[in-house]
């Protein structure tokens, strides 16, 4: 079952974005094969709001905490807290996962 991991960063801390963001791209393209979705959470005015969300596919918590440690930020200490929640797939990409009721 999927899994949403939401990421705050620590205030003031802009420049552990920046510093590790190449390894953390490379670290999103090796792991490509179980994100559904990732993204850095942004303001209404399109900068930077100090976080992300991803939507891994993992089968336990255990495997989505040591995602989300395996992170080139986690690493580099940017994290202030880490938030992770079960998800079920309603709707991706347009198309329903929802099983009819019978």
């Amino acid at each position: 079952m999927p899994f949403i991991i939401e990421t705050f960063d620590k205030p003031g801390h802009e420049h552990l974005r920046r510093a590790a963001r190449a390894e953390h791209l490379a670290f999103l393209e090796v792991q490509a094969a179980r994100l559904l979705a990732c993204g850095a959470k942004l303001s209404d005015d399109g900068s930077d709001a100090g976080g992300g969300l991803y939507l891994v596919d993992v089968e336990t918590r255990a495997e989505a905490e040591r995602f989300i440690a395996e992170d080139p930020f986690a690493k580099a200490g940017l994290f202030e807290r880490v938030a992770i929640q079960r998800w079920r797939k309603a709707y991706l990409d347009g198309r329903s996962y929802l099983k009819p009721q019978a």
